[in-house]
């Protein structure tokens, strides 16, 4: 799993947040860890590059619905059509890159004078925790895409008091402490003068509200406990380990505010025949030495049944045969795979008596003995498997 923080996370945006909110989160983001204004702060310099991470990935619409269908790895440096990470950016590469959002004032550190403008405080929007299911498919579901039906324990809203966890409407009042705004602002007298800091209201925790009557169901916590059966669509081409993301189908927030998100990740059944390498499968088919030697037809299994494979005369051990597209289609609907036969050739360990004077009559013919040519093509495939 990716160790890469929640872009919606970092920018303090919910999932549902439009073009214009994302753009204002970034720039207040980048107000607060721009360099000229916390100089020589390298957590500050991080915190700008994620921000600026973040932005350039959830201000563009095809990099946004892959990054909340497949997480951050649905936008790396290949299924995002290059492009970037905080970590490969220099801070004139983001300013270069994000120049026109601020009006040209981003164009080298001395530009932090033409942002302006004033953080804004209010009532703080509460959303719920996230849930982490895993779904098992097998190779056949994973090559077309499958929905799946999970019935899962959750958080919802309580349905008695609409998730306010008040047990009428008048059983809420507004904070006296902080006059309904979730936030307090407290001013201090220091050495260089006087310092204003706002922080979320102790008393009302920032719901701006307080609950005077609890309702007797959720017991002023808004929320209930539930089962419930969600639906999820599962694209073609998804890998083990791949976490994909349902919005709002977590749990509920408490006393109203957004719910968090179904993360879904994906387990892969092992095929009793088939090898998966990224978008390519692989068969391992053993032939006996008549057909290795006088070529034939036989059946190798794909993931939608069994096909007839052509094998030719004199086929010789470690060769592969190439089934174009029968492999898995990629998740990012970059083609599909193949199927790659590896060839084995059975010897037996036991034979009768006629078999092995048949043997030894055939090792007199000097088609069955190897020629120096056959010989280093051979290992040279055998060598070019291990470099």
């Amino acid at each position: 799993m990716s160790s890469k923080r929640d872009y919606y996370e970092i920018l303090e945006v919910s999932k549902t947040a439009n073009e214009d909110e994302i753009k204002k989160a970034y720039r207040k983001k980048a107000i607060q860890y721009h360099p000229d204004k916390n100089p020589g702060d390298k957590e500050a310099e991080e915190k700008f590059k994620e921000a600026a991470e973040a932005y350039e990935v959830l201000s563009d619409p095809q990099k946004r619905q892959r990054y909340d269908q497949f997480g951050h790895a649905g936008v790396g440096s290949s299924a995002a059509g290059g492009g970037f990470g905080a970590g490969g950016m220099s801070m004139e590469d983001i300013f270069s890159h994000f120049g026109d959002i601020f009006g040209g004032h981003f164009g080298g550190f001395g530009g932090f004078g033409g942002f302006g403008g004033s953080q804004q405080s209010g009532r703080r929007v509460r959303r719920g925790s996230d849930l982490r299911v895993k779904v098992k498919l097998s190779l056949a579901e994973i090559a077309t895409g499958v929905e799946k039906k999970i019935k899962v324990k959750k958080l919802v809203s309580c349905q008695f008091c609409n998730g306010t966890g008040a047990a009428s409407a008048s059983g809420k009042t507004t904070c006296t402490t902080c006059n309904g705004s979730g936030r307090v602002t407290r001013v201090q007298q220091t050495i260089l003068g006087q310092m204003q800091t706002t922080s979320e209201c102790p008393t009302c925790h920032g719901d701006g509200q307080i609950i005077k009557d609890k309702c007797k169901h959720c017991g002023g916590d808004g929320v209930l406990k539930q089962d419930e059966v969600i639906t999820i669509n599962i694209p073609a081409g998804v890998m083990e380990g791949m976490q994909l993301s349902v919005a709002g189908k977590g749990n509920a927030a408490p006393r109203g505010g957004i719910n968090g998100d179904l993360l879904v990740v994906i387990e892969e059944e092992k095929h009793p025949e088939l090898i998966r390498d990224e978008n390519d499968l692989i068969y391992n088919l053993l032939l006996s030495v008549p057909v290795a030697t006088l070529g034939g037809s036989v059946e190798v299994p794909t993931v939608d049944g069994r096909v007839k494979v052509n094998i030719p005369a004199g086929t010789q051990p470690g060769k592969v045969l190439r089934l174009r597209g029968k492999g898995l289609p990629s998740v990012n609907r970059y083609g599909t795979g193949d199927l790659l036969v590896n060839i084995g050739v059975y010897i037996p360990e036991n034979v009768t008596k006629e078999e092995k004077q048949i043997l030894e009559n055939l090792d007199k013919s000097k088609n069955f003995k190897p020629s120096a040519s056959a010989s280093r093509g051979f290992f040279s495939h055998f060598r070019n498997m291990f470099e």
